[in-house]
């Protein structure tokens, strides 16, 4: 009885903390209103000249796979593969590759699509999307490593180290919900068929239940893909406003000696503590703020890589809405989001141990080379982000036949099975 009543009045705290906040936030934009204009500013034109151009080919291309049912195939073709590392279904692949290159929150807005689909349940997602919401090459080299850091060679080690943490995140969550119900597949259904032939019957009859003209598809995919970036657009801005008032206000001031005797007990040094406070709320600002904090080199690529990790506030939001409509629950997400956060930061001062020569013949040109955001660089990180979507989709479906050529399956020719 007594947990109950103490539930109620934490449920109604919260209610009427909801209000509070926003109040309080809407006070001091009127307090600061050209603060808060600049920041709203500036909030438009990193949309707009970085992540519209980087992210509207995934947002298309991904959604226009799927209606095509070649994520149902890749989904049988990879399931041997997905299940028993990651206990999620085959599925699961395309989400993982188009999340590891796209970045923040494309991993999410499939893995949303796959569970309005019914081709996984929730637990299954809430695995894979701990996992494959993850931060873009493009970011982690272009912008954080050339752009704030001035070092290309840190590139390397920052998209490393999150990949491999995430990796590894993403093994850690397979025994999350270890009882809960495995989504069935096609490819357990007749064993005695070809692989390849229960992949290509899942695509025919994927694209059967869809049942939309190509016309049609595309312009659904544009369409949406249209709405999900202006509900990106949306958050941008509205966390751009939220931290410069918070800075503005004094509020970070006020919360950074807390901050200090944390790092104190971890022995980093003090200077971190606005970046770390910053990136709490949006990885942008934290990543640049760590990048000119005056701590040593280590410990700033440390930090920036956990702020990578971790994603801030702003993309979570960003996930909320995006699986607001489905069962996924959001609470497993952040707890993933923290735990990558941790084992992004070991990973790095693990690679930062090797000296960093050692990375010239890791650098990526591609991603170093883009520009700057300006009004200038739209096309290019347009081309880059399109080229890196083709290839990394013939990269996964040459992985899957690989994976399936090494397992022994039957590959050679299609059998047709009279009844």
């Amino acid at each position: 009885m007594s947990l109950k009543i103490s539930g109620k009045r934490i449920s109604k705290l919260y209610q009427l903390l909801l209000p509070a906040v926003a109040v309080i936030i809407t006070v001091s934009i009127v307090r600061y209103p050209d603060d808060a204009f600049d920041a709203a500013v500036e909030g438009l034109d990193v949309w707009f000249n970085v992540v519209l151009p980087a992210l509207l080919p995934f947002f298309i291309g991904s959604q226009l796979l799927m209606g095509l049912g070649v994520v149902h195939f890749m989904g049988v073709l990879l399931e041997p593969f997905m299940r028993p590392l990651f206990n999620v279904p085959g599925v699961g692949s395309f989400v993982m590759a188009m999340g590891l290159a796209s970045g923040y929150p494309v991993g999410a807005m499939l893995t949303g699509k796959l569970v309005k689909r019914k081709l996984c349940n929730a637990r299954e997602a809430e695995r894979l999307m701990s996992f494959t919401n993850t931060a873009d090459p493009l970011f982690m080299v272009g912008a954080v490593a050339v752009g704030m850091f001035n070092d290309v060679r840190l590139g390397s080690i920052i998209a490393i180290s999150h990949y491999i943490s995430a990796v590894l995140l993403g093994i850690i969550m397979r025994f999350y919900a270890p009882k809960a119900e495995i989504t069935p597949t096609v490819a357990f259904i007749n064993k005695r068929e070809s692989i390849f032939l229960k992949a290509t019957r899942e695509l025919l009859r994927a694209r059967k239940e869809d049942n939309r003209p190509f016309g049609q598809l595309l312009g659904d995919c544009i369409k949406d893909s249209i709405n999900s970036m202006l509900l990106i657009l949306g958050f941008i801005i509205l966390f751009s406003v939220l931290i410069r008032i918070v800075t503005v206000a004094g509020f970070i001031s006020m919360i950074c000696p807390v901050i200090n005797i944390m790092l104190n007990i971890l022995g980093l040094d003090v200077s971190l503590s606005p970046a770390i406070l910053s990136g709490i709320f949006e990885i942008t600002l934290g990543t640049k703020l760590a990048s000119a904090a005056t701590a040593p080199l280590v410990q700033r690529v440390i930090i920036a890589s956990s702020i990578i990790a971790w994603s801030g506030l702003s993309v979570h939001f960003q996930v909320i809405s995006m699986v607001s409509d489905t069962d996924i629950r959001i609470a497993p997400y952040i707890i993933a989001r923290v735990l990558h956060a941790v084992l992004a930061g070991i990973v790095t001062y693990l690679l930062m141990v090797v000296p960093i020569n050692s990375y010239n013949s890791l650098v990526m040109p591609v991603f170093a080379a883009v520009p700057q955001p300006n009004s200038e660089s739209w096309i290019s990180i347009f081309k880059i982000s399109t080229e890196v979507f083709i290839l990394l989709f013939i990269l996964v479906l040459f992985i899957s036949v690989i994976v399936h050529l090494l397992k022994g399956f039957e590959v050679v020719g299609f059998k047709v099975i009279k009844k």
